[in-house]
Order: C-alpha cells, then sequence, then structure tokens
C-alpha cells in the first residue's frame, strides 16, 4: 500500500492506492507501449500525444512509464534504448525513484489543484495553472534531456486553460514531448487534437484487471478472489472502478444504482428518493463516484445496444442529448454547490423521457 504523501491530497490518485507515477507494471496495453517504443527508437516521435480510452484502464500509468524510459534513456540511438523490449525501467533505477518522489526538474505533471478555501479539489484545470507549467517549461532543462508534460486529465481543461496549453504545444522548447490523458478525447479543443498523435487505449479484460489490482499490494492484494473477481467483472475492465467497488459497501450500492437503471422509463420514485438521500448526506463523496461511474456505464451499456440492434437515430440523439444535459448539471451541481437531491431527480427524469423514445 502506498502512503499518502505529504501535503494536500492529489487529484490523480485514489484514496491511497499507488499513483500512476509508482505504479511501475502495466497490464493488457502491449500494443501501445509498442507503439510509444518504436516511434522513440526511429526518431519519429510526436511532440504530443493523446493517451485515451475509458477512465481506470492505464492511460497514466503509461504516460509516466514512458517518462521514466525517457528520462532512464535520453538518447534513443543508444544501445540501450535500441535494445529495450519494453518501456519498463526496474524499481531501483534512479529514474524510476525520482519520477515516484517527484524529484524532477524536467517532468511536469499539469492537473486539478487542492483548494485549501472549500478543502476539494478544483472541478477544473485552471489557465493559472497552466501558465506555472509553461513558466517552468521553458526554463533551462535540468539534466540537458527531454521536458516532459503529463495532462491528467485533459478533460478537465476549461476553455481558457486548453487555449494557454495550446500555445504551449505551439510554440516548446526543444525537446518537449506533451502526453494527454483523456477519458473522452472529442472533449478536447479542436485545435489540440490536430497537433496531437492519438494513441487509444482499451478496456481491460476480467483476467487483466484481476492481475493489475493483485500487483498494487496490500490491502487490495489481500481481499478475497471472489470479491476482486466480482468487482472487476463488474468494473467493465477499470481497475479503479474495481478499487472503488471493493472498498465499503460500494458494490451493495452499485448494485442498487443498476437496479434503478434498468427500470427505466419506469422510475421507482421511492427508491430515487433514498438515493437522493444517501448522496447528500456528509461524507459522501464515495457513493457519489459509484453512483456517477454506475450512470456512466448504463448509458455507455445502453448506447451500444441500441446501435446494435439498428435502433432509430431519435433514440440514440435522446441518449446523447440526456447525456450532455446530466454532464452539465453535475458540473453545475458541483460547481456552485448545488443541492445533489435535485441533481440525481433530473437525472432520472432526463433518463426516463431518453428511454420514452420511441
Amino acid at each position: 500500500m502506498s502512503k499518502e504523501p505529504a501535503g494536500p491530497p492529489e487529484s490523480d490518485r485514489f484514496d491511497d492506492a499507488p499513483q500512476p507515477r509508482e505504479t511501475l507494471a502495466l497490464f493488457g496495453h502491449a500494443r501501445a507501449e509498442q507503439e510509444l517504443l518504436d516511434a522513440y527508437r526511429s526518431n519519429r516521435l510526436a511532440q504530443a500525444w493523446i493517451i485515451g480510452g475509458p477512465e481506470g484502464v492505464g492511460k497514466a500509468t503509461l504516460a509516466w512509464r514512458f517518462a521514466r524510459f525517457l528520462l532512464a534513456h535520453p538518447d534513443p540511438a543508444a544501445a540501450e534504448a535500441q535494445g529495450a523490449r519494453s518501456l519498463d525501467v526496474p524499481a531501483d533505477h534512479p529514474a524510476a525513484r525520482r519520477v515516484a518522489t517527484m524529484a524532477l526538474a524536467d517532468i511536469f505533471l499539469l492537473r486539478r489543484e487542492w483548494n485549501e478555501k472549500t478543502k476539494k479539489h478544483f472541478t477544473e484545470i485552471r489557465v493559472d495553472d497552466v501558465r506555472d507549467i509553461t513558466r517552468s517549461f521553458h526554463q533551462g532543462s535540468g539534466t540537458g534531456g527531454w521536458r516532459v508534460a503529463i495532462i491528467d486529465c485533459a478533460d478537465d481543461l476549461n476553455r481558457s486553460a486548453a487555449n494557454a496549453l495550446l500555445k504551449l504545444i505551439e510554440e516548446p522548447p526543444e525537446r518537449s514531448l506533451f502526453l494527454l490523458v483523456a477519458h473522452q478525447p472529442g472533449r478536447i479543443l479542436p485545435t489540440i487534437r490536430s497537433r496531437c498523435r492519438k494513441l487509444m487505449l482499451s478496456a481491460l479484460t476480467q483476467e487483466e484487471t484481476i492481475a493489475a489490482v493483485e500487483a498494487l499490494g496490500a490491502p487490495w492484494s489481500d481481499a478475497p478472489k471472489a470479491d476482486i473477481a466480482a468487482a472487476a467483472a463488474r468494473a467493465e475492465g477499470s481497475v479503479r472502478e474495481t478499487l472503488r467497488l471493493l472498498g465499503g459497501d460500494a458494490m451493495v450500492f452499485d448494485t442498487s444504482v443498476a437496479r434503478l437503471l434498468q427500470r427505466l422509463p419506469q422510475v421507482d420514485w421511492l427508491g430515487v428518493h433514498f438515493l437522493a438521500d444517501k448522496l447528500t448526506g456528509r461524507d459522501n463523496e464515495a457513493a457519489y463516484e459509484t453512483f456517477m461511474r454506475a450512470l456512466e456505464r448504463h448509458l455507455d451499456s445502453r448506447v451500444r445496444a441500441l446501435s446494435q440492434s439498428g435502433a432509430p437515430a431519435a433514440r440514440l440523439i435522446g441518449y446523447a442529448r440526456a447525456w450532455d444535459e446530466i454532464r452539465d448539471l453535475a458540473r453545475e451541481t458541483e460547481v456552485f454547490n448545488f443541492d445533489k437531491r435535485a441533481m440525481v431527480l433530473g437525472i432520472f427524469e432526463r433518463l426516463a423521457a431518453a428511454e420514452g423514445v420511441r
């Protein structure tokens, strides 16, 4: 188990699980890893990459794995780099230790920062966060090697921050690399997308998910194997979601949410009100995250099922519109600290309307 670092909580860390920069093993993405390695060794490395795919499948782990490799092997023509079969860097290598402790001069992390006033993370990556990175990025390289910026995740960039990042990508120092982690690459500013090479990661298999959880060590690997397997099956290829479902009564709560969603377009309003009460109490962040992930899985599953069944375009459009409205509603609720009860009721109203379209 990784110890929580000194200082404020990190937005890219799940509870007390190892942070992606501390995770050396990568499961299920050998093709993507080889693509990065081949591009580097052949001097065809794009300056900016979007590493896309579902949340929790290892995108940030791959980004840090590549940054660690560049730090350990700054010359792509060197024999060690040319002979490497993967991006693996041993745990006892100085580069691995420096990345894990963030004792770095040339690797920069852009993420949602901690708000001391609210004691929560900001809901977006702000333009000031990008400006701070830009100032440091243009300073002289501490090692004479690569400057690497990891954006985790690019979905969180607000419009001003995205434009500031675009300017940095367009006018970078020499030997600069940008790795943009994205759960939904289509939501990234089009002008940024046009300057990036896209590398899409798929959801992990259940076996790969279980292996990734067990590799994290205690307490995750100490959970009963049946519980890990059940959580991995429900998580649909996301290690992060598997860890969430292993915590407390998350699996039971997730099941109750799934039942409410499966009844649509009929709404069990008594159950929905009970759910809303559960999300509005104190210390409800874990339950809220479980609800939102269950909602995302439901919507993804329904859209895929409708597409495969040849459903009318109106039904797909209705779901797309509902998902956009729900996403905006959730963001407004978080930004302005609105009542989550009203948000939950609004979500089920929109889903029922979308499901009712024929």
